[in-house]
C-alpha cells in the first residue's frame, strides 16, 4: 500500500513544451508545468460522507470573486478562497489536516504521475482530421474525396450503428496522461517538468495527481 502522504493532488498551469538534457547527455521532451502551492478545505470520512477523500483548493482569488456558497464553505474550515475545488480519495483522511499545504516538495523525480486537463478545441471536424481516415481518390471525377465511406447497411437493420466514427464536435473533452514521469522538479520556482506530452492548451489548467496505476 503507497504511503498515503505520497498520494496528492496538485494544480498547475501549462506553460509548454521544451528538452532538457538527463545525466547521461540525452534529450528528453517535457512539458513545464507551473504548480502554486495548492491546500486541504476540507476531510470527507466514510462516518460522515460515506467515502473517505480530501478536498483540495487552488488557483487562490478573492472571496468576491466565487459564489457565496463556496466563500462560505472555505471560510467555514478558515481557509483561503480558491477558485478550483477537486477531491481525491484517499483511504486514511487523517494522514491530512484541513488548511494542510500542499506543495512540490511533495514530488521527487522520476515519480509517476497522472496529469488530467481539457484537450485543445478544434470545433466541428471531418473525418479525416478527426479520426485519420485515409479519404478517397484525389483525381478528377472521384467525387469521393474526404468522406467518411459507407456508415451502415440497407433495409436491415436500415440504421446507423451507435459509436460510428463520423464528423463532430473534436476536442475540448476531459483527458488523462497516465503514468508520467517526473523528469526535473523545481520546489523553490514551482516548475515541475514531465515526460512528453499531457493535455491541454498553453496556459489551460492541469490536475496532477499520483499515478493510480504506477
Amino acid at each position: 500500500m503507497k504511503d498515503e502522504k505520497r498520494v496528492l493532488l496538485l494544480f498547475g498551469r501549462k506553460l509548454g513544451m521544451a528538452r532538457i538534457c538527463d545525466s547521461m547527455n540525452r534529450s528528453i521532451a517535457v512539458t513545464a508545468i507551473h504548480v502554486d502551492p495548492c491546500q486541504v478545505v476540507a476531510l470527507r470520512t466514510v462516518g460522515g460522507d460515506g467515502y473517505s477523500a480530501i478536498q483540495v483548493g487552488a488557483d487562490e482569488v478573492a472571496a468576491t470573486r466565487i459564489s457565496h456558497a463556496e466563500a462560505g464553505h472555505c471560510a467555514k474550515n478558515g481557509c483561503k478562497a480558491w477558485r478550483k475545488l477537486m477531491e481525491i480519495r484517499v483511504s486514511d483522511p487523517s494522514a491530512y489536516s484541513v488548511g494542510e499545504i500542499l506543495d512540490l516538495t511533495s514530488i521527487g523525480e522520476n515519480e509517476q504521475l497522472d496529469v488530467a486537463g481539457i484537450t485543445k478545441g478544434h470545433g466541428f471536424q471531418g473525418v479525416m482530421k478527426r479520426y485519420g481516415f485515409s479519404g478517397g481518390p484525389d483525381s478528377h471525377g472521384s467525387m469521393f474525396h474526404r468522406r467518411g465511406g459507407s456508415y451502415g447497411q440497407r433495409e436491415e437493420p436500415g440504421r446507423i450503428y451507435r459509436g460510428r466514427k463520423m464528423p463532430g464536435h473534436m476536442g475540448a473533452t476531459k483527458r488523462t496522461a497516465q503514468n508520467v514521469s517526473a523528469v526535473r522538479v523545481c520546489a523553490d520556482r514551482n516548475l515541475l517538468f514531465v515526460r512528453g506530452s499531457v493535455p491541454g492548451f498553453n496556459g489551460s489548467l492541469l490536475s496532477i495527481r499520483t499515478a493510480k496505476k504506477g
